[in-house]
């Protein structure tokens, strides 16, 4: 049915990477996003996101069949087979790249295909199966809508939207790990050699509460080079302490919901800094 090939494309991740692209695009101009621009820039990103979502259903499927969190995807259940979900894929691919070329611009074009790539084909394909380190190699591609955002609305890579994109890649890790935490039974029976299950939990645990530490020094740096206002300042601190808090308490006084726990609040962290980001960025308050 149609809500299989919904499921397919993994809505509430590629809303969640829609919105920091939408962020990308309004810190990118200090007046209004052309709507044009914003329709077929949207657009154009949340297709090729969501063909690489289908990708990774359609690589990912044998591993998710032995998974209790995977299990009754589509294609893991059969419910879609692997021909028509590489078809649904393909037409999502050129759908969006059309729109991005005829649309926007060619670069936004060319780097949201590379994404693609970098996801389903290099972390799906390879790093998944390869490293512990592959969420942290493989996060550069989740990470890159804020500055596929930013160039739909000004044909050029700027330094401010990399720092958008570093933001997410450093908080890709402890936002990974923790359910890798809570489901290391799932992936060690899937062979998936992902940080609990080559390292141990507490390393794990470890490495979550010191990534966590370098996302809140990492969110001090658009405040610091004059990129956000206090209200940001205020937002995205509050914000750390809330994820270091979880942190801590993974590592140190954990029960069994932990590990879910500050995997949830992770991605509420993002998506209200985010939001806090744009909300700074229309009412920045002066020193």
């Amino acid at each position: 049915t149609w809500r299989d090939y919904y499921e397919l494309t993994k809505p509430r991740v590629v809303m969640l990477l829609l919105l920091t692209a939408l962020v990308g695009m309004c810190l990118a101009s200090d007046s209004w996003i052309p709507w044009q621009v914003l329709v077929a820039g949207m657009f154009g990103i949340g297709a090729l996101s969501s063909a690489a979502a289908v990708v990774n259903h359609v690589v990912d499927h044998r591993i998710d069949s032995q998974m209790a969190r995977t299990f009754n995807r589509p294609v893991a259940r059969g419910k879609v087979s692997v021909q028509k979900a590489l078809a649904f894929a393909f037409g999502l691919t050129v759908l969006g790249m059309a729109t991005l070329l005829l649309f926007v611009n060619a670069l936004t074009a060319w780097l949201t295909f590379a994404s693609l790539l970098g996801y389903a084909v290099v972390y799906t394909m390879f790093l998944k199966r390869a490293t512990p380190q592959n969420i942290v190699i493989g996060g550069l591609a989740g990470a890159a809508p804020p500055l596929l955002g930013w160039v739909a609305v000004t044909g050029e890579i700027h330094a401010h939207a990399l720092l958008l994109v570093l933001i997410i890649f450093t908080w890709t890790p402890p936002h990974f790990w923790a359910l890798a935490i809570h489901r290391e039974k799932d992936y060690a029976k899937a062979e998936v050699p992902m940080l609990p299950v080559t390292h141990g939990i507490e390393f794990t645990k470890t490495s979550v509460l010191l990534y966590t530490v370098l996302l809140c020094v990492i969110c001090l740096l658009p405040y610091l080079i004059g990129m956000t206002g206090l209200i940001y300042l205020a937002g995205s601190t509050m914000l750390n302490i809330g994820f270091m808090a979880y942190a801590w308490k993974l590592k140190y006084a954990a029960d069994d919901t932990t590990a879910m726990k500050t995997f949830k609040f992770s991605i509420v962290h993002l998506m209200v800094l985010f939001v806090v980001l744009l909300v700074d960025h229309y009412l920045t308050l002066p020193l």
